[in-house]
């Protein structure tokens, strides 16, 4: 409950590009639901690659962006605190940019 109650009061690092990026993911839905429609249909196996391809080059924008957002953000924030609190929000965004490389 403490959880939900600190991101309820807390304000992230892409609330200024929320709109965006929650139309992105309703975009990219949308890409999803056409993909399963192609498969139920039997069309050609090089087309739904081609939109997979597709929806994973948009969710990897989507992804820069909140890394972004983060770093001049959160990280910047905590930077200027300096100390433990700095040390884990840097370690925190590189384990989140090495996942997303290995994606």
């Amino acid at each position: 409950m403490q959880n939900d109650q600190h991101y309820a009061t807390t304000q992230h690092g892409y609330a200024d590009n929320q709109k965006k990026i929650i139309t992105r993911l309703n975009r990219i839905e949308g890409q999803v639901r056409g993909i399963r429609q192609m498969t139920e249909k039997g069309e050609y196996c090089i087309d739904i690659l081609t939109q997979i391809s597709a929806v994973n080059s948009a969710l990897k924008s989507v992804a820069l962006l909140l890394v972004d957002d983060h770093l001049s953000h959160c990280v910047k924030q905590a930077a200027a605190q300096g100390g433990p609190v700095s040390d884990e929000k840097i370690a925190e965004a590189s384990a989140a940019i090495a996942r997303l490389v290995k994606s």
